[in-house]
C-alpha cells in the first residue's frame, strides 16, 4: 500500500494530520507493507522570506481579522496539536517562503532521508521557532539527518536544483484538484482530505487493504457447452472429431 501526502511545512494541520496518520499506522497490522511518500505543496508560492512579522500578523492581514482574533484561532489549533503530542510555539514562529525547504526534501528523498527531513522541518518551524527559509537552518537540518552539509549548500545555492521535482508535485496536485493540504491519496485511487482523526485513517487503511487484497469474484459467462475447449495443467480438452 502506498500513501502519498501533499503538505507544506508551515501548515499546522499538515503536522497534525501527519501525527494522526502515524498513530493509525502504529496500530495497523500491515504497517510494514505501507509506504508513505511526501509531495510538495506551497500554500503561498509568492510568500516572501521571513521578514520579522509574526504568524498572528500574517494571518490577520491575510484573512482580514484582528491580531487578537488571529491569536485565538491559533490557540485553538495549538490545542489540537497538543492532543497528538505536538507543541506549537505560535508566538515565536517565523513564517516565510517554503520553496527551498521543499527542494531540500527532494534532495533528501534521493538519499533515502525524506521522512527524517520532513519531520525535522516541521519540528523546526512549529516547535523550535526556526526560519526554515534560511540556508544555514536548512543546512543544519540536513546535517542532522545525515546528509552532507557541503552538498546541501551547493543544492540550496542552485535555485534550479530539484525545483522541477517540486513543480511536478504541485502540477499533479492541480490535476487531482487539490486546493488545500494535508491531502492523502492511497494507492492512486482513494483520497482523504484534511487532518482527519486517527480513527478515520485507521478505518480507511483497513478498508483499502481489504478491497485491494480481496480476490476477484468472477462470473462465468461461458456458453453452456459440455466440451472442454481449454487447457488445464498441460492437458487440453479437444472437441469430438467429426468423422
Amino acid at each position: 500500500m502506498k500513501i502519498q501526502v501533499w503538505s507544506d511545512f508551515v501548515c499546522p494541520f499538515c503536522y497534525i494530520g501527519k501525527r494522526r496518520l502515524e498513530h493509525a499506522l502504529g496500530q495497523f497490522p500491515h504497517k510494514d507493507q505501507v509506504e508513505v511518500e511526501f509531495k510538495s505543496f506551497e500554500l503561498d508560492p509568492n510568500s516572501p522570506k521571513y521578514n520579522g512579522k509574526s504568524i498572528h500578523e500574517v494571518l490577520a492581514a491575510k484573512y482580514g481579522m484582528s491580531i487578537e482574533q488571529a491569536k485565538q484561532a491559533n490557540e485553538g489549533v495549538g490545542q489540537q496539536a497538543a492532543s497528538v503530542g505536538l507543541e506549537f510555539q505560535f508566538d515565536e514562529m517565523k513564517p516565510g517562503n517554503t520553496f527551498d525547504a521543499h527542494r531540500l526534501a527532494k534532495f533528501a528523498k534521493e538519499h533515502g532521508k525524506e521522512a527524517d527531513v520532513t519531520e525535522k522541518l516541521l519540528h523546526a518551524y512549529f516547535t523550535d521557532s526556526k526560519d526554515i527559509g534560511d540556508v544555514e537552518v536548512l543546512e543544519n537540518i540536513a546535517e542532522q539527518a545525515g546528509l552532507n552539509r557541503n552538498d546541501t549548500l551547493r543544492i540550496l545555492q542552485d535555485k534550479n536544483a530539484y525545483a522541477n521535482d517540486v513543480r511536478i508535485d504541485e502540477s499533479l496536485a492541480q490535476q487531482y484538484g487539490i486546493r488545500g493540504v494535508p491531502y492523502f491519496i492511497i494507492n492512486n485511487k482513494y483520497a482523504i482530505s484534511g487532518a482527519q482523526s486517527p480513527e478515520t485513517f485507521a478505518n480507511a487503511l483497513q478498508k483499502v487493504w481489504e478491497e485491494e487484497s480481496a480476490a476477484p469474484v468472477l462470473q462465468d459467462l461461458s456458453a453452456e457447452n459440455t466440451e472442454d475447449e481449454s487447457c488445464t495443467d498441460g492437458s487440453c480438452g479437444m472437441p469430438n472429431k467429426v468423422e
